[in-house]
C-alpha cells in the first residue's frame, strides 16, 4: 500500500470511529513506516499474527489510539506486555507529550520496540528539516521528554545537511564521546548541563 492510499484510508477509518481530525501528513508517514516497518521484520521475527496492510491500520494503529482521550497531558505510561508495539509505538507519535515505558518477557521484542522508536524519532527529525530553510539544532533531553537520542542516530541525522548541531542534557559523557567519534565535524555539540561543559569541551564540544 503505497502512503496516499495508507494515508486516506488511515483518515476514513479514523473519522468513522469519531476522530473528527484528520491525521495530519507527518504522523500519516510515520505510522506509515511503521507498519511497512513492522511487516518486514515480522518475517523474520514472530511479532503479530497480522499481515494484512489493511487489518493492521484497524486492529492495530485504530485499537492503540482509542486510549488517547484518557491520557492526561504529560502523564507517564507503562505498555506491559508491549509486543510489537501497540499501544505505545502509535500513542507516542500522537502524544509527545508523555513519558512511555514498554515492558515484554521477551528481550528480542523490548529490543525491537527501542529501535523502532529510534528509527520513527529520526523521521520526525529528518521530516522536520526537510520542509525548513534555516540550521537545525536537535536538544536531547530525556529527563523531560522520555526519548534519549543515542549516537548512532546522531550518526543518522546528522547526515541530513540542515541538521548542524545539538545541545546534549542526557548526562551521559561516554554517549558524547561516541557521537563525536560517529559524526565528526559534521555535527557541533553543545552541552545542555553547565557542570558539564568543561568535560564535553574536551571531547570536543564547542561550549
Amino acid at each position: 500500500m503505497d502512503f496516499l492510499e495508507f494515508s486516506g484510508f488511515l483518515n476514513t477509518v479514523m473519522g468513522d470511529n469519531g476522530f473528527s481530525t484528520p491525521v495530519d501528513e507527518d504522523k500519516s508517514r510515520m505510522l506509515h513506516f511503521l507498519m511497512e516497518h513492522m511487516l518486514e521484520v515480522n518475517k523474520t521475527m514472530n511479532l503479530t499474527a497480522i499481515k494484512e496492510e489493511k487489518v493492521v491500520v484497524v486492529r492495530h494503529f485504530l485499537d492503540s489510539l482509542t486510549i488517547l482521550p484518557f491520557l492526561p497531558k504529560n502523564a507517564k505510561m507503562l505498555d506491559v506486555g508491549c509486543g510489537a508495539g501497540f499501544p505505545c509505538l502509535p500513542v507516542g507519535i500522537f502524544r509527545e507529550d508523555l513519558t512511555i515505558f514498554a515492558l515484554d518477557s521477551t528481550e528480542k521484542r523490548v529490543r525491537y520496540v527501542r529501535d523502532t522508536a529510534a528509527a520513527l524519532a529520526l523521521r520526525h527529525f529528518t521530516t522536520i528539516a526537510d520542509n525548513i530553510d534555516l540550521p537545525v539544532i536537535l536538544y536531547n533531553v530525556p529527563s523531560r521528554t522520555g526519548c534519549n537520542i543515542k549516537p548512532k542516530t546522531y550518526a543518522e541525522l546528522c547526515k541530513h545537511e540542515n541538521i548542524v548541531a545539538t545541545k546534549e542534557a542526557n548526562g551521559d559523557i561516554s554517549s558524547v564521546s561516541q557521537t563525536r567519534s560517529l559524526c565528526g565535524d559534521r555535527l557541533d555539540i553543545y552541552s545542555g548541563n553547565d557542570d558539564q561543559t568543561v568535560p564535553f569541551m574536551s571531547l570536543g564540544a564547542l561550549g
